[in-house]
């Protein structure tokens, strides 16, 4: 049975806490898995969260910040340590090369996996294309090149049983119009309707901005950043961030199923609050506060 869920791994923004780890999130797709912004200390959290290196199939980075990216080093070295028999694929912002490069040789080691490197540049990006989904790239709005990810399922059909039995249809019959579209003057469109792919957003450090809204858009998983409470929304704006009201608003609007909120800053000792604005935004649908170690089902196609 195909699992997807979304594994978290740390909590924390720049300064992690005794209880939030350093950013780190592994989402679970069909038996791949896609690693986003491993900060320092991700290697042991995924330890602790049931999560190998050979789970991981791509790595995924907004942006060069040390808490989204300075575990990159360990969990590169862990996925030769333990010779992952897999590609494994990284994206970054294309500006960042210089940091990636550093990050992935910062000490000796002996490698054992080719990883292949995609950077990420431009406005917007379709980075994969693949059977059970397509990875695309917006750009943020944040100090340094900043990156969200959107994975899209593709829209497959849904025969009705209920139509194909109206117009005769049945055993090989089903096949048959699904192959040319047309049998017997019935259309595919007669007794199919389209069941829409799911998709699930990944948005870090930004303020407001075109990429956020366009990522976000009729998502079944939002995980998103909130820095700060809507009282310092001043700060959030000078450095680049969100608070809990703007990105449950942005969530409200795009029509977004479950909403995690995420990257706290350490100021704050009160998650229920980020809960409480995200409501008072006036977002009703399924509201997650983030804890590491967290594990959030995608929701179910509707």
């Amino acid at each position: 049975m195909s699992v997807r869920e979304f594994v978290v791994l740390g909590t924390a923004s720049q300064v992690p806490t005794r209880h939030r780890n350093h950013n780190g999130y592994l989402l679970r797709w069909d038996g791949e898995g896609i690693l986003f912004d491993p900060g320092e200390g991700t290697q042991r959290q995924m330890l602790r969260a049931g999560v190998a290196a050979h789970d991981l199939h791509r790595i995924c980075v907004t942006h060069f910040h040390g808490d989204h990216s300075l575990g990159l080093a360990g969990v590169i070295q862990r996925i030769n340590l333990d010779r992952v028999p897999h590609p494994v694929t990284a994206h970054y912002p294309a500006s960042g090369q210089r940091f990636f490069d550093r990050l992935r040789y910062s000490t000796a080691y002996r490698e054992t996996v080719g990883i292949t490197e995609e950077p990420v540049s431009g406005e917007a990006a379709v980075l994969a294309e693949t059977p059970g989904y397509r990875l695309e790239a917006r750009r943020l709005s944040h100090p340094v090149e900043s990156y969200g990810y959107l994975l899209v399922e593709p829209d497959r059909l849904r025969m009705l049983p209920e139509r194909l039995a109206a117009h005769g249809i049945t055993g090989p019959d089903v096949g048959r119009i699904q192959k040319a579209g047309e049998l017997r003057g019935v259309t595919l469109a007669d007794v199919s309707e389209t069941r829409r792919g799911q998709r699930v957003a990944f948005v870090m450090d930004t303020r407001l901005c075109e990429g956020v809204t366009a990522l976000a858009e009729g998502c079944d998983l939002l995980v998103i950043e909130s820095t700060f409470l809507d009282e310092d929304a001043q700060l959030a704006a000078d450095h680049g961030h969100l608070t809990a009201g703007q990105a449950a608003a942005v969530a409200r609007d795009a029509g977004v199923r479950h909403l995690v909120l995420t990257h706290f800053s350490q100021r704050y000792t009160d998650p229920e609050e980020f809960a409480r604005q995200a409501r008072a935004a006036g977002f009703e649908g399924e509201l997650t506060v983030a804890r590491d170690l967290d594990r959030v089902t995608v929701p179910k196609r509707r």
